[in-house]
Formats: C-alpha cells, sequence, structure tokens
C-alpha cells in the first residue's frame, strides 16, 4: 500500500484597505468549511505592513475554536523580526489552544525592516538562524538562562524556560527553502520542509528542481537523524556510569536540531481546475497576470504599492489551470509531487470568500482524490485506508 497524500491550501487572508475585521472572520470560515471538505491543514502567511495578515498565531488561536480536526499552518512566520523567547511563548499557547494542531512553518521572510524593529541592517539569513536556535531551545523547555538581578521577583539563582509549552511541538517545526542547498539545510537541522512557490535563481524546470530539492533534504535529514541517534546511544551508555550529559548539552551535541523518525515534505502549487467557462476565463487571466507581475499579482485593493516587475533572481512556479483531468495530468507529470508527503494549495491572494470556497471544492472533488488523497474524517468517523 502507498501512502496517503496529505491535502492543505494557503491562504492570505488578505483584505481591501478598510475591511480587516470582515477578512479575517471570513478567514475563520474558510477553514471551518475546508475542514468538512476534509482537508488535512489550512497555512496562512505573514506579511507586515501591507493589507494581509501579520499574526498567524492569533489568528490561528481564533480558527481553533471554530474547528476541531484541521492542523494550523504557517507559511511562513519571518524568524527574521521575531523575538526568540516571545514566539516560543506565543507557539506554545496557539498550540496547546488547538489541541496540538500547530504545524508552525518558520522561515528568513521578507527583509526592509530592519530599522522599524529595532535593527542595524543585518544578514536577515544569519540573524534568522540564530533566533531559529534560541526559538527552538525555547519550545524545548530547555534553560535559556538564570536570574542575577536581585530587585527582581524571582530569587536569584532561578532557571528561567519558558511556560507554558506543548510536549509535541518540536516534532512539527518547518522550515522554508527556496533552492537545493537551502532544503539540504533544512534537513541538517532536522526539520520539517516547506517548498515555496518561488525558487531562487532561473530554474528551467519547476518541478525537477524542487524533486531535487526533496532527495537532498531526504539524504542530509538521514544523516543528522543518524548522528543523533549515536549520541543518544552514547548518552544513554554515560547514564550508566553517572556522566550523562544533561539535556541542554545534548541538545548542543545534536547541533541544535529537532529530530525525528523520518523527515517531512510539502510542495506548494497554484491548482486551478475550471468547472465552468467562467472559471476558466479568470484563471487564465490569473494565470497570466502571475506570469507578468510575479509576486505582486492578485493584490487587495490598498496594498502596499509592489516592484514594477518580479525579480530576475527569482522564479515562479507555474500556475496549473484548466480543465481539471488536464491539471491532474500536469501534476501527475510533476516529479516533485509523488515525492512529497503533502500538496499545499495556493490560494490566488485577491480571491474573495465565495471564490476561495468553491476552489477548494473543486480540488478536494475533481484533482485530489486523482493524486492519492482520500478527504480526512471529521470527529468521529473512521480514517480511510491508504491507496492500493
Amino acid at each position: 500500500m502507498t501512502r496517503r497524500l496529505k491535502l492543505g491550501f494557503n491562504a492570505r487572508i488578505a483584505f481591501p484597505t478598510g475591511h480587516a475585521a470582515e477578512a479575517l472572520r471570513e478567514g475563520i470560515e474558510l477553514f471551518r468549511v475546508a475542514e468538512q471538505l476534509g482537508y488535512d491543514t489550512g497555512w496562512v502567511y505573514q506579511r507586515h505592513f501591507d493589507n494581509y495578515l501579520a499574526a498567524p498565531l492569533v489568528f490561528h488561536a481564533a480558527v481553533a475554536q471554530h474547528t476541531e480536526r484541521i492542523g494550523l499552518g504557517t507559511a511562513i512566520i519571518g524568524v527574521r523580526y521575531e523575538d526568540p523567547v516571545l514566539l516560543a511563548e506565543a507557539a506554545g499557547t496557539a498550540d496547546l489552544l488547538s489541541g496540538g494542531r500547530l504545524q508552525l512553518g518558520l522561515g528568513t521572510g521578507q527583509g526592509g525592516y530592519d530599522g522599524v524593529f529595532g535593527q542595524e541592517p543585518n544578514d536577515g539569513r544569519e540573524q534568522s538562524l540564530n533566533r531559529l536556535a534560541g526559538f527552538l531551545r525555547g519550545i524545548r523547555g530547555e534553560r535559556l538562562g538564570v536570574v542575577t538581578d536581585p530587585a527582581g521577583l524571582v530569587a536569584a539563582g532561578t532557571e528561567l524556560v519558558v511556560r507554558p509549552t506543548s510536549p509535541t511541538l518540536p516534532g512539527r517545526i518547518w522550515y522554508g527553502a527556496s533552492s537545493v542547498a537551502s532544503a539540504e539545510r533544512v534537513g541538517r537541522r532536522g526539520l520539517r520542509l516547506l517548498l515555496s512557490t518561488i525558487l531562487s535563481g532561473q530554474v528551467d524546470d519547476y518541478g525537477a528542481e524542487l524533486a531535487r530539492a526533496i532527495e537532498a533534504y531526504h539524504a542530509a535529514y538521514a544523516t543528522q537523524a543518524a548522528t543523533h541517534g549515536a549520541t543518544e546511544q552514547a548518552a544513554e551508555q554515560a547514564a550508566h556510569h553517572q556522566t550523562a550529559p544533561a539535556p541542554a548539552a545534548a541538545a548542543t551535541a545534536s547541533g541544535g536540531t529537532a529530530p525525528r523518525a523520518a523527515g517531512r515534505t510539502a510542495v506548494a502549487r497554484s491548482v486551478l481546475p475550471a468547472t465552468s467557462p467562467e472559471l476558466a476565463r479568470v484563471y487564465a487571466a490569473y494565470d497570466e497576470e502571475r506570469r507578468t507581475q510575479g509576486p505582486a499579482a492578485s493584490r487587495p485593493r490598498g496594498a502596499l504599492t509592489p516592484a514594477a516587475a518580479p525579480p530576475a533572481r527569482f522564479t515562479m512556479s507555474p500556475v496549473q489551470h484548466g480543465d481539471p483531468a488536464a491539471v491532474v495530468d500536469q501534476l501527475l507529470a510533476d516529479p516533485s509531487v509523488p515525492l512529497a508527503d503533502e500538496l499545499i494549495a495556493f490560494l490566488p491572494p485577491a480571491f474573495g470568500l465565495r471564490q476561495n470556497l468553491r476552489l477548494l471544492e473543486d480540488i478536494a472533488a475533481t484533482v485530489a482524490p486523482r493524486l492519492g488523497w482520500t478527504p480526512a474524517p471529521t470527529a468521529g468517523e473512521p480514517a480511510a485506508p491508504p491507496r492500493p
């Protein structure tokens, strides 16, 4: 039997100026209906200073109160501007409120705001990795410091750890990658892999490049898992001689990773099956807009003015649109899709609730089952068996 493909969606929760509250409520409804349709996960994106969702964990804490099963993903939160301790506290709280459903996707994120966040101009990637290390220590409950100020409300010498923590959250941390090299780095850190709809550099075959990234990730993940296993075995043997390292030391020895039994990967795609002539026209227009405008395509009224053209150093993912059978054939021909654990459908940012719901329904009915997906059970229903 083959493993079941998981199906998710990525929504920007975009809003025209003056309509943020309405968009947030509609975002909650989107997740609620997607859960009923059997989607495994729903993901949201963080964007500062724009007409998009800026606080994904606050949003997911609200969504959790209106849903029961669906995974709540972030794709991504830009770590470069996050305080690692505050992020660990917020993530732990949101995960506990959702019953352990958070799928926390992190990454470097969009730059250009160093001064606003009180930083000197810096290498965003290096800054993100430094903050990631502190965040991982925080959610694992490791000691982050010791009270030294006798004037404080806590006794000097008290060890400081993040509270509350969610015990299983460290196994559900994803990191974004936009190249083979960055996917390999994610594997070395023992995190789950989120592959973007934008790749670094000029790429001729998008699907083939993603397939190489997934293969590089799994190879690196297997190496770090073996190394971590050897470290754990040595620690257990040392424990018999009562010289076992403390938890913080063991984490340092493993390179600050968050190891698990197996790596996980997700690929994002613009999947637009046209089930009517009108939808065919709308989806073709979106494809043309995305080809010509890149990341600036499909923006809500009042959003920040985008760059005049997509940067030459990036390659946008293709938009799979047209007759549902043709969309299925395109995805089946993509070498990265069968290698991924999850397919995330990217929803056009400027689409309203009605358009997004129709798109989710059509993907679930006409495309995803042909790829090996079966709807996730609602509360009280048995899970469907894997496809033979």
